[in-house]
């Protein structure tokens, strides 16, 4: 049994609209083997490793379903058990998560699964799936295990335990956790920005950030000052409120002076300590100060030593000036029953189900540690010793629950003087959540009446005994903080377009940045080139996948998203975001085919149609396309807006008459009108010729994009006349839209070049070029990626096949997989077959020396089609080429000797500053005139 492949899912995919992991398992021999036949040696051994498992319901849908399956009939295979196991092991750490799911690969793999499971955090889950794999395995009859598949070391029980402390060290902490809940209560979204505790909630500009519980608004002073306990207790003493006396000290000496100085038991701590690391209390012999001071030392350089104060252990928790909740916090300890022995009654204690490894569960398991045994020894025990019945025994100085304390609440009880004290401790001190330790014989009567003392302000106070404190009514800790980040009402997201399909997403993500530029928003734009903020490219590079989207989400700028979503992307790691509001699929075409399991169109549709599955405003799609109109059945955004270039669109109309939203294509006596309809107004929109992106309305697939892009600017809200004035300033230039038809005219014959990298992206811009009015020759470069089938690049050349006069056929500069010059040949071999003559076809695989051969052969009046792959370098090469006889007149102008048509490189740039001169003179006559 072994993993071939391991994919983690961040958002929405094709197996769920949540995080998941899919592992593709190989069973081998084990395939043989379903748990019927393995026996119930095997499944009880099972469910004694993991008793949680007994709580699966399964395909019964109800408690035991899990179990009964593997025992009925042939039982169920491990691929299915797995999954279970990676799920249960999940809760046993103590994230919530139920889904899974486990199909056969395929009939032709047998033996091979897809084993799919909801995972919390991304380490813990990959660790979940391989710790299961060796518990299956140790269970296993040893004549049919796996060789090699256990560790010859292998315990469950210590293996398991090491996994909860390795996912507790990557989970969230139960305070981050429960502001996350409260966000996620308050439909907020979040995202974790580091391996700790810092959490973003909210997009873009309206983000809030905290750390632990430590706000983006909390000052860094009060921090300081809550840090600094000599400080607090001054600041909190000279406003009259109820703190012990104390002094700081470096040595031993020094606290056993300070002692007696302060007269009766004194408490030794850490000058900057947390946690309650460090504190000794209720001490008074030199022997025991100086024990106590060593121990606060460990901690800090400085240690303070103060007068004890007697009472019950409180905390008052206070956010944005309001006191939240109060606990009553009791360290970890036993009670005797006169049979057992203190290691035994602690044995007792940890069997409580509540208990579990650190923060695991409410609460923490009892430790006989150093602590322990220094507590034991001050009352004259050991671990084998046995306390009298009802004897409390203390295992620990202080009452934290991380130590393995209890917590109480008593919000409903606490005096209005104690929770008057606590607000004005904590406002002194200037934080916005605050936790103070406050110790009372009796929290229900006044300070001013009986005493009691602030012994601490937290700056960064958990939350776990407060939200699920180990008796009493648990308290809402969480939500008073979100509440007072995000205001009832103010926003926390930002618009979000998410825009997928075959070909024509980056032309038409550039055209709705742009136009939200136009109305006014600072757009974030993901493509595959790179990610834009406000129209300035801050990352190069292919950045379709959820690692850009987090990019343009976490920019604290950005007020409007506009992702372009790829195939890859969705295929390897899902959707960077759980929803979007408006999502928009132009068509699906053969593309990427035969790669990732994705071998037809439908297939290719399933996945491309997350993008509209998980919009909730608008769902834009293409009617024109068959595959993406039976997308409209899988979505379940409120809108339904249907793009058409068909006026007579039998579906369409009917949806317009109904009151559905659409755009369509109109024909008029001034050309074509792009028109939008919604709740039965009809509103023309703009000319096709007016739109620079459509050349003059010849460029038909600009025109549907720019459609697509018109209907989701309408969808996002964004006004009439933002998206008229985005569509008239949008161009193809390689400045806005590189790669996507971009258009040279400074050479005397007209260059296009284009990033088209499949048959229906060739087909596309062949028929541009066939109607574009051309008194020259058609000349065009082509290629086809070396990963794509033979049936893809014979596609290529049909799309290309007697509509050119001339072929240069090229590879690109990677591979992937191919000989040298083997794409090239392949399409040349194609073009033959469809009767495109041989003395028409030059192989010339190197794509500079093509795209140089193809410039060096236009003449007056040509038009030199490009497809390109290296897009900026193609790009250079197109307008730094100088003809023939433009170089010589200019060198002639210039009195330069003439030069040779095969310039160096040298007196290329040379000629560069001259020609270009010559040219900006020429724009600047052309301007003035």
């Amino acid at each position: 049994m072994r993993i071939l492949d391991r994919s983690v899912y961040v958002g929405p995919s094709l197996y769920a609209h949540f995080p998941v992991i899919r592992l593709e398992l190989d069973l081998q021999a084990l395939e043989a083997w379903p748990t019927a036949r393995l026996g119930s040696a095997f499944i009880d051994g099972l469910v004694e490793a993991l008793p949680g498992l007994a709580e699966h319901g399964c395909s019964y849908r109800e408690p035991g379903g899990f179990v009964r399956r593997m025992r009925e009939d042939e039982g169920t295979w491990l691929g299915h058990v797995l999954e279970h196991v990676a799920i249960e092991l999940q809760n046993v750490a103590g994230e919530n998560v139920t889904f899974g799911k486990t199909r056969s690969v395929s009939d032709d793999r047998p033996g091979v699964y897809s084993v799919v499971y909801e995972y919390a955090q991304r380490e813990e889950g990959i660790a979940a799936g391989e710790l299961g794999i060796k518990l299956l395995c140790s269970l296993l009859p040893e004549d049919i295990r796996p060789a090699g598949s256990v560790p010859a070391d292998f315990e469950w029980e210590s293996a398991r335990d090491g996994f909860i402390r390795y996912a507790q060290r990557r989970a969230l902490g139960p305070s981050t956790a429960s502001l996350v809940r409260a966000a996620e209560e308050r439909n907020i979204p979040w995202l974790r920005l580091n391996n700790q505790s810092l959490i973003q909630f909210g997009h873009g500009k309206y983000q809030q950030r905290i750390q632990a519980t430590v706000t983006g608004r909390t000052s860094h002073i009060a921090v300081e000052l809550a840090s600094d306990k000599e400080e607090t207790n001054k600041i909190l003493a000279s406003l009259g409120l109820p703190v012990p006396r104390q002094e700081l000290v470096t040595d031993s000496s020094g606290a056993i002076r300070a002692a007696k100085k302060l007269g009766g038991s004194v408490v030794t701590k850490p000058y900057n300590g947390n946690h309650g690391r460090g504190i000794t209390i209720d001490i008074s012999s030199d022997e025991d100060v100086r024990a106590g001071f060593e121990a606060a030392r460990e901690h800090s350089r400085s240690v303070i030593v103060e007068t004890f104060v007697g009472g019950d252990d409180h905390r008052l928790l206070v956010i944005n000036g309001e006191l939240i909740a109060a606990t009553k916090r009791t360290p970890g300890h036993v009670v005797g029953d006169g049979l057992r022995s203190i290691a035994e009654l602690v044995e007792l204690v940890n069997q409580d189900p509540r208990r579990g490894v650190g923060h695991e569960k409410v609460l923490t398991r009892l430790e006989l540690d150093s602590q322990a045994e220094l507590m034991m020894e001050r009352v004259g025990y050991t671990a084998a010793s046995i306390p009298k019945p009802g004897e409390i025994v203390y295992l620990r100085s202080t009452a934290n629950l991380s130590t393995g304390g209890t917590a109480t609440d008593v919000t409903d009880i606490i005096h209005p003087d104690n929770r008057d004290m606590a607000v004005r401790a904590v406002l002194a001190i200037g934080l916005d959540v605050g936790g103070v330790d406050f110790i009372s014989p009796n929290i229900a009567e006044s300070y001013k009446n009986i005493g009691g003392g602030i012994c601490e302000i937290n700056a960064a106070p958990g939350f776990r005994m407060h939200v699920a404190p180990s008796e009493g009514t648990p308290r809402d800790a969480a939500g008073p903080v979100i509440d007072m980040l995000f205001a009832p009402g103010a926003p926390s997201r930002v618009p979000i377009a998410a825009i997928t399909g075959t070909n024509g997403k980056t032309t038409t993500a550039r055209m709705l940045a742009h136009i939200t530029k136009m109305g006014g928003y600072t757009p974030g734009l993901t493509t595959t080139d790179g990610v834009y903020i406000d129209g300035q490219r801050t990352v190069e590079g292919d950045m379709t996948g959820p690692v850009s989207a987090r990019m343009v989400l976490s920019d604290p700028h950005v007020d409007m998203a506009v992702l372009e979503t790829a195939r890859g992307g969705l295929l390897r790691a899902g959707m960077g975001v759980s929803e979007v509001n408006v999502g928009a699929v132009l068509n699906i075409q053969s593309d990427h085919l035969g790669l990732k399991g994705i071998d037809t169109l439908e297939q290719l549709a399933e996945i491309k149609r997350v993008v509209v599955e998980v919009a909730t405003d608008c769902a834009v799609l293409n009617a024109d396309d068959p595959h993406v109109l039976k997308m409209s059945a899988y979505t379940d955004a409120k809108v339904i807006c249907y793009v058409t270039m068909n006026p007579s669109h039998a579906l369409v109309r009917e949806h317009i008459r109904a009151g559905g939203r659409a755009c369509a294509l109109e024909a008029g006596i001034n050309g074509h009108m792009i028109t939008l309809y919604d709740k039965g107004s009809h509103i023309p929109l703009l000319w096709t010729h007016l739109i620079p992106a459509t050349m003059e309305g010849r460029a038909l697939h600009n025109v549907q994009n720019a459609m697509v892009a018109a209907a989701m600017a309408f969808s996002l809200g964004i006004k009439l006349d933002a998206i008229r004035h985005g569509l008239r300033t949008f161009d193809t230039t390689f400045f806005q839209a590189p790669g996507r038809m971009n258009v040279y005219n400074e050479h005397p014959f007209k260059v296009v070049m284009d990033y088209g990298h499949n048959a229906h992206a060739v087909g596309v811009m062949s028929d541009l070029a066939q109607r574009l009015d051309v008194p020259g020759r058609r000349i065009v470069v082509l290629a086809g990626p070396g990963d794509r089938r033979d049936e893809d690049l014979h596609a290529i050349a049909e799309a290309v096949a007697g509509r050119f006069d001339h072929y240069i056929c090229r590879r690109d500069d990677s591979l992937r997989g191919r000989d040298g010059d083997e794409v090239p040949r392949i399409i040349a071999k194609k073009l033959v077959a469809l009767g495109v003559a041989e003395t028409a076809i030059s192989i010339i695989p190197d794509e500079q020396q093509a795209v140089d051969a193809a410039l060096r052969m236009g003449q007056a009046g040509d038009l030199v089609l490009v497809f390109a792959d290296a897009l900026a370098r193609s790009w250079k090469q197109i307008i730094h080429f100088q003809p023939e006889g433009v170089v010589a007149a200019v060198a002639q102008r210039a009195e330069l000797p003439p030069l040779e048509p095969a310039l160096d490189e040298a007196a290329f740039a040379a000629m560069e500053g001259v020609v270009r001169d010559e040219r900006g003179l020429r724009f600047e006559r052309e301007e003035s005139d």
